[in-house]
């Protein structure tokens, strides 16, 4: 066991240095406008280049780095969370295969190199969901890989779909062929495969299964590796939909996520499964400001969320830890007593999500909605967005009253709460960062101050949307005025909310009935009709023929041996 603990700890400060070495790496190329390209020609087929390219500059040496900063602390906490667990060398490797599979796919403007990349974090992803081997990991696992194996072969017929180009590098035709019929669909393709593994609509039942992952897994894949692959694809991929009609389509689609996400997480009372709701609304918001062409704003939102996201999910697995791997928010309350310090953390990390002021979600969230605000965009989308804003600040408080501020449930008189320190360790690292991570990347990333110039109602209209918000999330469940809602007037229409508008439901039957008719189709013919006339129905009938056909010869020697007889015993007397 004491190999195991001084892994983690070699691991952490080897992936700490080489995090900061990529950060400082990656500011020097801001300021220098600096990018490297590497290049090695594996072969060639046709006049097409088979070639292993690495992409290095700001955006990818910065998303290393926060990448494996996460790591470095997720697998120090790992150390403490899966301390009972038997085969924790198993999980360390299974989570080192994933980081290094986010590194390769972020390193690669390839279309095959990202390829391997993308198949490497749905490949490990499987086997970190279906970790505790039970029925409901292996349920979870089966629609995460199947979900996405459907982005999967978008990005074979991409790959495909590019062999008349000569080059799988993607920016190598985008000047040339903007309106080709071709890139179009390429286009179609990698918004596509972008969708699935961001979980966007109608992909989106996968992202809260994922949950039956350990919590360190949850922690690292939602905030800066596997869903936030779709968002980093759409960000290298973003010249060849903008100023399309898959722009419209991918802002369709992602303010219906972030509505539908915002929605259920107020109706839902598993702990890990709300902060997976919450990504799926973050996710969306990142989406919708791609599709108006801001990609630094995604970016710069996608490494603040990766910050305070991985601090929410490393309280939550605090809290499930010592509850006895209790995550039903019903069961728990009035914690800052028995866990402070835990309880500030995961207070910290929630506000950072509202985008209360000068935390790090508000740089870059506020941001993002005031841009929207300056958009040339229609009024029902701008309420939807606005709305879903306040959805999230109403879950996130929802969440803080059950956790801490409501009385104590029914776990929490018996249980014995203690906080780790091995645990705490990283989590006050991750609070540090969200707190002054916002403005340091605002500071960074952002090439000069934005200026955003806002009549005095719609400059304050997050802030307002955030109070309403918190305050609509907070009285609800501070009168009970939820369950009595829940119980007796809507409760059809609660029910449709909570469980994701049924989506689960749908995918889970739209792959049911080709499977149900193919299994039919297969007993009929291939056990029923192809094997009557088929090889063992032949087999049976000339089997059944031979016998027949020894039975004839057998009773026609007889019938000759008597007729020989006979006619010896006439030659004899004559």
């Amino acid at each position: 066991m004491l190999w195991r603990y001084s892994l983690c700890n070699i691991l952490l400060i080897y992936l700490l240095m080489v995090s900061l070495l990529l950060f400082l790496i990656g500011f020097y190329f801001i300021l220098n406008d600096i990018v490297v390209f590497v290049e090695y020609e594996l072969f060639m087929f046709n006049s097409s280049q088979l070639i292993m390219t690495l992409l290095f500059d700001w955006m990818s040496l910065i998303f290393m780095s926060f990448v494996l900063f996460i790591s470095s602390l997720i697998i120090y906490y790992s150390k403490e969370y899966m301390s009972s667990d038997m085969f924790i060398d198993r999980f360390i490797i299974l989570v080192l295969m994933f980081i290094f599979s986010m590194m390769f796919m972020i390193l690669s403007p390839n279309l095959i190199s990202i390829l391997l990349g993308w198949d490497g974090l749905g490949l490990v992803s499987y086997c970190l969901v279906i970790y505790y081997q039970n029925v409901k990991s292996f349920n979870a696992g089966m629609i995460t890989a199947l979900s996405n194996r459907v982005g999967d072969s978008m990005l074979l017929m991409s790959i495909a779909w590019m062999l008349s180009y000569g080059s799988w590098n993607y920016f190598m035709y985008i000047d040339f062929f903007l309106f080709d019929f071709d890139v179009k669909l390429i286009s179609f393709f990698i918004v596509v495969a972008a969708m699935t593994k961001s979980a966007q609509i109608p992909f989106s039942p996968w992202l809260p299964a994922a949950m039956a992952a350990p919590t360190p897994v949850s922690s690292l894949v939602h905030s800066s590796t596997l869903v936030t692959a779709g968002v980093y694809l759409l960000i290298r991929f973003n010249p060849l939909y903008l100023n399309s009609s898959l722009s419209s389509f991918l802002l369709i689609i992602s303010l219906i996520t972030m509505f539908m996400s915002g929605f259920c997480a107020n109706f839902e009372f598993d702990l890990k499964k709300i902060i997976a709701l919450s990504t799926l609304s973050q996710l969306g918001l990142m989406m919708s400001i791609l599709s108006f062409g801001y990609i630094y704003l995604a970016y710069f939102h996608l490494l603040t969320h990766a910050l305070f996201k991985a601090l929410l999910f490393m309280c939550s697995g605090v809290v499930i830890h010592t509850m006895k791997d209790c995550q039903d928010i019903r069961y728990m309350g009035n914690m800052f007593f028995q866990m402070p310090l835990t309880s500030i953390c995961f207070v910290v990390a929630s506000l950072c999500l509202c985008g209360i002021p000068f935390l790090s979600g508000f740089y870059s969230k506020d941001l993002i909605l005031e841009i929207y605000s300056m958009g040339n965009i229609n009024l029902v989308a701008y309420l939807f967005y606005y709305f879903s804003t306040g959805l999230t600040v109403s879950y996130s408080f929802r969440l803080i009253y059950y956790l801490v501020i409501s009385n104590f449930s029914f776990y929490s008189y018996h249980s014995i709460l203690d906080e780790s320190w091995i645990m705490l360790s990283g989590m006050f690292i991750m609070v540090i960062v969200s707190v002054f991570g916002g403005s340091m990347l605002s500071w960074i990333l952002l090439p000069s101050p934005y200026l955003v110039m806002l009549p005095f109602n719609m400059k304050f209209m997050v802030i307002f949307v955030c109070f309403i918000g918190g305050w609509l999330g907070y009285f609800i469940n501070k009168f009970n005025l939820y369950d009595i809602i829940y119980n007796y007037l809507y409760n059809s229409i609660c029910y449709f909310f909570g469980n994701m508008w049924f989506i689960p439901y749908i995918t889970i039957k739209i792959p049911y009935y080709p499977l149900s008719f193919g299994l039919n189709f297969n007993i009929m013919t291939d056990y029923g009709w192809f094997e009557l006339f088929g090889g063992q129905g032949l087999y049976y009938f000339f089997n059944k023929m031979s016998f027949y056909n020894q039975k004839i010869q057998n009773v026609f020697f007889n019938i000759f041996f008597i007729i020989i007889s006979f006619w010896f015993i006439i030659l004899m007397f004559m």
